[in-house]
């Protein structure tokens, strides 16, 4: 079987865990300060902070954007459900906005038209969620500048698109939104086994995140600010001396258990080094997905020219009317034939629980006639020219 997606996994890789496992520390060592700062220098933001999953990355990021009950995230239906299941974890409200029928990311023009009406009610979302989808970013300048109109804030779902460039610039540089999220399964660009980032260029931001990914905890020395005095005079001088204790530390807010460990973090930063040969060579078989199914009934994935994908996904859509098959015959078939295709995503609002929230088939046009066309062909860095090779071969079959 060819998979739709698979990590390279290197002897130096080995070696950086090994190395972690061979010392004092697993967890809270220096191994994720060093993956952090690695990153943000690769991306050109001022901080990363890296957790456990890019679910709880995007989690903590609506928590410290503060988020609560009352409030409402927009994203897009063509995302993982992590995407809008962050706004629900804070007690906040989810809503959608359809998607570019060229780019399958968040449409501005849907984007404006739904805020110009969201605005004449009163219900303005607090935060949206544009998602990089497939590895392409989202047209953040447009959407910047609808923030800045209609005042809300900006995380990037970026879980697809580390490595990605929009205007020349490294996604997770940060120049639109307010924090962008990275994550490290095995099947993206690069791999913490499991993982996540929030990097952002508020100082403040970064704080936060910091310490709600660490049950809300600070030491003395990472106080964000003095808390108000709580003692007698005469006590003060005795207090003082007890939180200089190296023991003490200080529970401010109510944060989660979302550390990344060290050992995934030294496999980040060593799988880092090879982000760039990773990107490039996906982007070389995407261009050669292109050229080969040129001639075949199936839209092959459009660029926006001020975007560079990371093409962590590389999706087709079938042109039906032309084949005589269903989206299920044709994938049936090529898993039968040793492809491993996958279909990504399922909207999101279409998904049960969110069917009990209210939403229905029909509200969301574009990504709903996306979705039964979409079907996602193997595409991964080690991925041979025979193998892409035996993929066309295998679906020109089925499709002739």
């Amino acid at each position: 079987m060819i998979p739709y997606g698979r990590q390279d996994i290197s002897a130096e890789d080995i070696e950086a865990v090994t190395e972690v496992l061979r010392s004092d520390w697993l967890t809270q060592g220096q191994a994720g300060p060093r993956f952090e700062q690695a990153m943000a220098a690769y991306c050109g933001s001022r901080s990363a902070i890296a957790v456990a999953n890019a679910t709880a990355a995007l989690h903590i990021a609506c928590l410290a954007l503060d988020l609560g009950p009352g409030d409402t995230l927009w994203t897009t239906p063509n995302t993982f459900v992590a995407s809008a299941n962050c706004a629900l974890y804070c007690g906040a409200s989810v809503d959608f906005v359809d998607i570019d029928p060229r780019t399958y990311n968040m449409g501005v023009s849907a984007l404006a038209e739904k805020l110009e009406i969201a605005a004449s009610n009163g219900r303005l979302p607090k935060i949206v969620v544009p998602v990089h989808f497939a590895g392409q970013s989202c047209e953040m300048r447009e959407i910047r500048s609808l923030a800045d109109r209609y005042g809300f804030r900006i995380i990037e779902d970026a879980s697809h698109a580390v490595g990605g460039e929009y205007l020349g610039r490294k996604v997770g540089a940060c120049d639109y939104g307010d924090t962008t999220i990275f994550s490290f399964h095995p099947v993206k660009i690069i791999t913490t086994g499991e993982g996540g980032m929030a990097l952002t260029n508020d100082s403040r931001l970064a704080e936060r995140l910091s310490y709600l990914r660490t049950h809300g905890i600070v030491r003395p020395a990472q106080r964000p600010e003095e808390p108000q005095q709580r003692e007698s005079p005469t006590n003060q001088e005795r207090v003082n001396e007890e939180r200089d204790g190296p023991w003490m530390y200080e529970q401010i807010e109510l944060g989660l258990n979302y550390r990344m460990t060290d050992i995934q973090s030294a496999l980040g930063t060593s799988q880092l080094a090879r982000l760039d040969p990773f990107v490039a060579r996906r982007r070389e078989l995407a261009a050669r997905y292109d050229g080969l199914l040129a001639e075949l009934p199936v839209t092959c994935p459009w660029q926006h020219p001020d975007t560079n994908s990371a093409w962590h996904l590389y999706v087709i859509r079938l042109h039906r009317n032309e084949i005589k098959l269903s989206r299920r015959q044709v994938f049936d078939a090529l898993r039968a034939a040793g492809i491993g295709v996958n279909v990504h995503y399922i909207p999101v609002h279409t998904q049960p629980y969110y069917r009990k929230l209210g939403f229905q088939t029909g509200m969301f046009p574009e990504a709903e006639s996306y979705y039964q066309d979409a079907i996602t062909l193997p595409l991964f860095s080690s991925m041979t020219d025979d193998q892409q090779d035996t993929v066309v071969a295998a679906l020109q079959k089925i499709l002739s």
